[in-house]
């Protein structure tokens, strides 16, 4: 099954990562986490000193910085598993996310990284349905209330999740959206287990028909 996608997108606080890598396990497939790529080129720019609103300098640092995503999330070697969930990346991540060119050379990378993979890939983040994998095995669009999606962000808090959903919505390039397709589910009164289930369920129906 080699080359194989199942893609899911959704809000902050909708389950994406903890799902897409329990899938990925359940499957033997690989696991892509996009939203990491993204936080953690805004880490090396915020240790660099370089302003998140430099839209040259970010794209620049987006085509040329090494990133590696599993296990631990690396950016030049240096690890940031810890830090690119710290609230000063939560507040620049969505303006570095939103730069065109740094969506181009990430749409990139994730391309890549599924296509070296020997098996299939299960990809999340926000646009990957729409952007990144358009013809994916299995589109998946996650959604919970705002109130579930908050209390999963922690001490990130409700202003900052709802900040997130404007950026992440409204911003010109790539924005997020639920793609036509997809399998809508919302994961607010549901346990991870039941909603890799229905993913399972919903990929082995798409690959025999």
């Amino acid at each position: 099954m080699k080359n194989e996608i199942v893609a899911i997108d959704g809000p902050a606080g909708s389950g994406k990562s903890s799902v897409a890598r329990a899938v990925a396990e359940r499957l033997g497939w690989a696991f892509l986490d996009t939203g990491a790529m993204y936080r953690a080129l805004t880490s090396e720019a915020l240790f660099r000193g370089i302003a998140i609103d430099d839209q040259d300098a970010i794209g620049e640092l987006a085509r040329s910085v090494e990133l590696v995503t599993s296990p631990l999330v690396r950016v030049n070697g240096r690890d940031v598993e810890e830090e690119i969930r710290s609230e000063p990346i939560n507040i620049a991540v969505s303006v570095v996310a939103a730069n065109p060119q740094v969506r181009e050379a990430m749409v990139e990378r994730q391309r890549e990284m599924a296509r070296q993979q020997p098996k299939g890939t299960v990809v999340e983040g926000r646009d990957i349905a729409t952007v990144v994998f358009p013809n994916a095995t299995l589109k998946v669009y996650l959604t919970a209330t705002l109130a579930e999606r908050s209390r999963r962000r922690g001490e990130e808090g409700v202003e900052s999740v709802v900040r997130r959903d404007e950026a992440d919505s409204t911003r010109e390039a790539s924005p997020l959206r639920q793609a036509d397709g997809a399998v809508v589910l919302d994961t607010t009164s549901r346990t991870i287990d039941e909603v890799v289930g229905e993913i399972i369920r919903c990929l082995k129906n798409n690959t025999s028909n």
